[in-house]
């Protein structure tokens, strides 16, 4: 268990790292997109700060990932990013679904892998 732990951290920390500094140095041209996905997109972009969020999230979480430290935190900070990417890509781009579904299907496993360090948040006080 802990050689697939290491292995899905370091490729989901990598993902996340070329992918948030290839949008922040601009090392990939940009997709053409049509449709309902280019009408969201062009929302994205409108708000000025969402995209640059998430992109933080992914270069921090993905150096949370490689490096392997801090990675419950990071595990649960990429979540939503992760949930809204599978979302995406099943209402508007389904043929990139496959990608979403590993990438969600890495961050449960890497969950499941540090469960002990989450069960303080599902306590019952009193």
């Amino acid at each position: 268990m802990k050689i697939a732990t290491l292995i899905v951290r370091s490729l989901l920390g990598i993902l996340f790292l070329y992918t948030s500094v290839s949008y922040f140095l601009h090392l990939n041209p940009e997709p053409a997109t049509t449709g309902d996905f280019k009408a969201f997109q062009v929302g994205l972009v409108a708000s000025t700060y969402l995209i640059p969020l998430a992109k933080t999230l992914e270069l921090l979480c993905g150096l949370s990932f490689v490096t392997g430290k801090f990675t419950t935190l990071a595990n649960i900070v990429i979540f939503p990013v992760i949930i809204n990417i599978l979302l995406i890509n099943y209402f508007l781009t389904p043929e990139s679904l496959p990608i979403a579904i590993g990438i969600f299907v890495a961050n449960i496993f890497l969950i499941y892998s540090h469960w002990e360090n989450y069960k303080g948040l599902f306590k019952m006080n009193g």
